[in-house]
């Protein structure tokens, strides 16, 4: 217990001391505030083929979310939040991210808040609406509390980051994390401390531009239960290829989970909640993933672009007796001015969101399981 103890006054005094480094900086000269609000408005259509209700009234039409984004600078200090306004059966309103930043000169900033996580390819490993698998098993687009040092280079970019935990919103001896949440965490009787990642990319090319680099993750998970601190932890491989109006993103993930847990409780399954529900992963995976995309413009009215594109991802559970998830998802996104409109098509086998139990697909699964589609139009206007 004193070892514990020691290494988390170790942390404090770590931030501390980049807080302190930090504050010594001189500061890009700024004599004014700046500040610019923005936001979106969107509206969502889905009709599914698992809903059968829904099938005979032609689907339905609906509020999907409302956001504010706010820039921020003064005296060589920039601020970036997002807050979001679900309906409250998905989770209600929440904070997606809020970050503090200093920026060294033009290739190196700091950041401190609740900020994205450097990990895979960012900042989506998708295009469509849905995202790609991986953001289900919170490997994509995951903002956690923390520090991150980024570096942009011409040919080298990368980053490196702790993480105190995940968005913490009840502060008790025990509480579990809320569902109440923009990304997928560990949620239930564990939670995720103290994780580090590091991540590197190389850009090369000209006319094709690419980008390959490799992503680490590893964290504890402390159990509310057994209060000792178990880990979890990630490796990916990831590419990214640009050529005119094309662009591709491949990637490998292989993550593991090893929580200490109850006795009697299973370690083959951990908790994840997000959008104001949790379900259960299986602890052990990996994830292949591939998409492609292709930007068609056009003058048709206000509309100025349409980019097709089809984003597959296989989830590979690395218990047996599991049965693995698959998703796919094809569709075009329309421009029109300040309105952006997904229309996808969106299958998935023991997949959560698309169709059968919603509580462990994405762990057991079920052997006996079909595929099952969503049509999904999201119309959203942002400013």
């Amino acid at each position: 217990m004193l070892e514990k103890i020691t290494q988390l006054v170790q942390l404090k005094t770590f931030l501390l001391a980049i807080l302190g480094l930090l504050a010594g900086f001189p500061t890009l000269a700024q004599d004014k505030p700046e500040l610019k609000i923005g936001g979106a408005l969107r509206y969502n259509y889905n009709l599914s083929s698992w809903k059968e209700g829904q099938k005979k009234r032609g689907g339905d039409l609906g509020y999907d979310m409302f956001r504010i984004n706010a820039d921020a600078a003064f005296k060589g200090i920039h601020l970036n939040a997002e807050y979001r306004l679900y309906s409250n059966e998905n989770g209600g309103g929440f904070l997606k991210q809020g970050w503090l930043a200093y920026n060294f000169d033009e290739q190196n900033q700091i950041q401190l808040g609740l900020t994205q996580v450097p990990f895979g390819i960012q900042q989506y490993n998708s295009h469509n609406w849905f995202f790609n698998l991986t953001y289900y098993v919170g490997l994509e687009d995951d903002h956690d509390m923390g520090i991150k040092y980024s570096h942009t280079g011409e040919k080298l970019e990368y980053q490196l980051a702790f993480f105190k935990n995940a968005e913490e919103l009840r502060f008790g001896n025990n509480s579990e994390v809320s569902a109440s949440r923009y990304s997928y965490d560990i949620a239930g009787r564990n939670k995720e401390v103290n994780q580090f990642n590091g991540k590197i990319a190389y850009k090369f090319g000209e006319e094709t531009k690419s980008k390959f680099g490799v992503s680490l993750e590893y964290g504890g998970l402390y159990n509310l239960d057994t209060e000792e601190i178990g880990n979890h932890a990630a490796f990916a491989a990831h590419y990214e290829i640009n050529n005119g109006n094309w662009n591709g993103k491949a990637q490998f993930i292989s993550a593991s989970n090893n929580p200490i847990n109850a006795l009697g409780v299973s370690r083959n399954v951990v908790t994840m909640a997000a959008y104001g529900a949790p379900y259960e992963v299986a602890a052990d995976f990996n994830i292949y993933s591939f998409g492609i995309a292709r930007a068609v413009p056009v003058k048709w009215g206000p509309i100025s672009n349409l980019q097709f594109y089809n984003d597959f991802a296989y989830m590979q559970k690395k218990t047996p007796g599991f049965t693995d998830s698959y998703q796919n998802v094809t569709g075009v996104l329309v421009t029109a001015g300040s309105v952006y409109t997904y229309i996808d098509y969106a299958a998935g086998y023991n997949h959560s969101w698309l169709g059968g139990n919603f509580v462990d697909d994405f762990a057991i699964g079920n052997p006996d399981a079909k595929w099952e589609a969503r049509f999904n139009i999201n119309i959203g206007y942002y400013f």
